[in-house]
């Protein structure tokens, strides 16, 4: 029942509920909430996967829709979607700040692109760290074990249960100092030689105080830059791989402890 005497299908209320959930986590994660990805998609998304979880749980949403106790498992519903999907968003968030650190030393902090997933203005060489990490996300099946944890979801955290506890709550708001130490380990590589040309560079200025660093300074740093990231590629490549499965396995506790 929808209260005031209306009425709705019992079938369609449940898949709308349980939508909720499944549509919070697109929204907040990271490939499914790109502003690039139409709503469209991403409602029928939420639709075929609460089919799924239908089929697969018995779910018993609120019996009326305009009541307060029905308003309180939706938002209950929709911070566990967000929850789960804001986790990962945390790890996605290492490669920009690497990319902060690698393109100030390198000396084109000023080079920004638009980011094709929040649609604002990023670091160019962050971006392209964050685009070899949705690549790798999306090679060892990423999206589909985010999709088996908001399934799985259902079962720690049933409808009607599913506010998420205090220690939960910590437990994400600690994560979250993961993505600036993520961060700070993605870019030594690149860094370290970058601080060792400037040692080289401040040497050269104390002994020619006539000469131009900025003519021989930048396109140095910009050199060194491009063939020590050529040269870390496999190393950042790694801990990337390693910074997607710390993020999906802070979505696999959160659910399941």
């Amino acid at each position: 029942m929808l209260g005031f005497g209306l009425s709705i299908e019992p079938q369609l209320w449940a898949l709308v509920f349980v939508m909720i959930r499944v549509g919070a986590a697109f929204i907040a994660a990271p490939v499914f909430g790109n502003v690039s990805v139409p709503l469209q998609v991403r409602v029928a998304l939420a639709g075929a996967i609460g089919v799924l979880v239908l089929g697969m749980h018995n779910i018993t949403p609120p019996p009326q829709v305009f009541a307060v106790s029905t308003f309180l498992a939706i938002a209950a519903e929709a911070l566990v979607g967000l929850a789960l999907g804001f986790i990962l968003q945390i790890a996605f968030a290492a490669p920009l700040i690497a990319g902060e650190l690698i393109g100030g030393s390198m000396g084109i902090g000023f080079a920004n692109m638009v980011d094709p997933n929040t649609g604002r203005s990023s670091p160019a060489i962050g971006q392209f760290l964050s685009i070899l990490l949705t690549l790798l996300f999306l090679s060892i099946d990423g999206h589909l074990v985010l999709v088996e944890t908001i399934v799985k979801s259902y079962t720690a955290l049933p409808p009607g249960a599913a506010w998420l506890a205090p220690g939960q709550l910590r437990d994400i708001a600690l994560f979250g100092g993961y993505a600036f130490l993520a961060g700070l380990l993605l870019a030594p590589p690149v860094g370290f030689l970058l601080l060792c040309l400037n040692l080289v560079v401040g040497m050269i200025s104390r002994s020619a105080p006539a000469l131009n660093l900025f003519s021989i300074g930048l396109p140095a740093s910009l050199a060194v830059g491009v063939i020590a990231m050529a040269a870390a590629f496999p190393a950042m490549g790694d801990y990337i791989m390693v910074i997607v499965r710390e993020g999906l396995e802070a979505t696999r506790s959160l659910v399941i402890g």
